[in-house]
């Protein structure tokens, strides 16, 4: 018998063996830099003419890994091994499939470090954030192994005398799962894990910024004993390939994390019914997010301003639950705003490998070129406080100064659209009825946080702050596989709570038998 799941601990790094391992796992990783990798499909390595290289944001001329790139026809090749699959996967037991994913677990909990170095290098998370990174793809194959144990048992149904019911969730059919960057091994274990337990089989097409951490999720996959086929891994072109899959006839569903536009064209492309469909295919999405934290008069503003400051600029403000927005009533903005000013000063920015660093660098040349646009448009919107520069290193790497800019309008650009990056923007509110209303006025409603020591301002945020997850005298950024399900509202996407006991559901179909004696 299973024990209860428990959300996997975070690695002390003030303790000195532990840090003395994370030197020698990125000492390691070092040396596997560099290579050739394949696609994956149906169990086989498969060669391609063109590549994708994956390089270190921190230092662009570091190669970690070049990857065989997928086209129409790999990918199609992908569907039809994936097809193929699905005939024996779909019946494979519950119970076995479930220990698939806890041997993985078992698997990643060994290479816990290596795992988190992979991430370290690719993508430019600090010590922290990469341990936490894998912390939450282990919960992901624990927590969803228990689920589909539990699903899988008779259902409660209300009885009827002279009939046997059933009720029984019964696997779809061949997924497309496209994970983000931003939680590389997480997001993308969460979301492939969910769907094969269910006894889908799936085309993996990986973020072109990190194909290499996620080849290492496969390969554990089937040191885990997963048959080949169930998961076919697909680096390649999201307008190429992507769309290509998202279109095929034979895709079930798709799963998505990423940006706003990209996740509304999949679903627009994904209701064309194509020639030779028989089903409407479903879409499972979780997109982007203009996140604020709300701060009443009478609140702790050292409270306030670490949480404030830890959910603005954790992974360079890379994570759509990251706070872009503080509204902060009248009586308390000078106040909070110098705080948050003053610990944003403090922050430590330099490369993902060395120990020290809280803030890395922002994931790559685009999103650069990107974030520093913004950083201009709110030097003109509102009052930088601080940052504003990208900074130069001998390596050329992807830096920029954490920044923080006041006395923004609540419909100004920077107060409206996603930046995702290390920019936060300061809003005053003249009531804490103002503040709530600025807070629900984008178009997004992932997370959000209030900070209040009155109870009545606390429900009424509980009642009408418009957010999927919504964080009480907290940071905003954070959530726990089982303690947080995730997912958000509006143009955040399908609110599909990631990690919560409702989401397996979205990659089953219930079949209800009714015999009569």
């Amino acid at each position: 018998m299973l024990s209860e799941f428990r959300n996997e601990s975070f690695t002390d790094f003030s303790c000195p063996v532990n840090q003395e391992a994370m030197v020698s796992a990125i000492a390691y990783v070092k040396t596997q830099l560099g290579k050739e990798y394949p696609l994956v499909i149906g169990g086989e390595a498969v060669e391609s003419s063109a590549a994708i290289i994956s390089t270190n944001p921190g230092a662009p001329q570091e190669v970690v890994g070049r990857f065989a790139k997928s086209t129409s026809q790999s990918a199609e090749a992908a569907m039809q091994a994936a097809l193929s699959a699905f005939q024996s996967w779909s019946k494979v037991p519950a119970v076995q499939r479930a220990r698939c994913l806890l041997k993985a677990a078992a698997i990643m909990r060994r290479r816990r470090l290596e795992l988190a170095a992979w991430i370290i290098c690719e993508i430019g998370k600090n010590w922290v954030e990469a341990d936490a990174d894998v912390a939450e793809a282990i919960d992901f194959c624990e927590f969803y192994a228990r689920e589909m144990i539990r699903i899988s048992q008779p259902q409660p149904l209300v009885p009827s005398d002279g009939e046997e019911n059933d009720l029984t969730y019964l696997p779809l059919g061949v997924g497309i799962v496209i994970p983000p960057w931003n939680f590389p091994l997480a997001i993308l274990v969460g979301m492939t894990t969910a769907s094969i337990v269910c006894g889908n089989t799936v085309v993996l097409k990986p973020s072109s910024e990190t194909p290499v951490i996620g080849y290492q999720f496969v390969k554990i996959m089937e040191e885990a004993g997963l048959p080949p086929g169930v998961i076919n891994y697909l680096p390649g072109s999201g307008s190429e390939v992507g769309d290509f899959l998202v279109q095929h006839p034979k895709t079930r569903f798709v799963a998505f994390t990423g940006s706003k536009e990209v996740g509304l064209r999949i679903n627009e492309l994904a209701a064309k019914t194509q020639s030779g469909q028989i089903w409407i295919k479903r879409v499972v999405s979780e997109m982007g997010g203009k996140d604020s934290i709300i701060i009443d008069s009478g609140v702790d503003a050292d409270l306030a301003a670490d949480g404030i400051v830890a959910s603005a600029f954790g992974f360079q403000g890379q994570k759509c639950s990251a706070c872009s927005r503080v509204i902060v009533h009248k009586d308390l903005y000078d106040q909070v705003l110098a705080k948050v000013v003053a610990g944003t000063k403090k922050i430590v920015v330099g490369p993902a490998e060395d120990k020290r660093t809280f803030m890395g660098p922002v994931a790559s040349q685009s999103a650069y070129n990107s974030i520093l646009k913004y950083i201009e448009i709110g030097k003109k919107e509102g009052r930088l406080m601080c940052g504003g520069e990208a900074i130069s290193t001998a390596q050329g790497g992807f830096f920029i100064q954490p920044t923080v800019i006041a006395d923004a309008s609540p419909t100004s650009r920077i107060a409206q659209e996603e930046i995702f990056g290390p920019v936060l923007t300061f809003i005053k509110a003249n009531s804490w009825q103002q503040a709530l209303e600025i807070g629900n006025n984008t178009e997004f409603g992932l997370t959000g946080a209030a900070y209040s020591t009155d109870r009545r301002h606390l429900e009424q945020a509980r009642a009408e702050f418009h957010v999927g997850n919504l964080y009480l005298n907290r940071k905003c950024t954070g959530a726990l596989v089982g303690i947080h399900p995730f997912g958000g509202f509006n143009m955040s996407g399908t609110d599909s709570k990631g990690g919560g006991r409702d989401y397996l559901l979205l990659f089953t179909q219930a079949k209800v038998v009714c015999e009569r004696f």
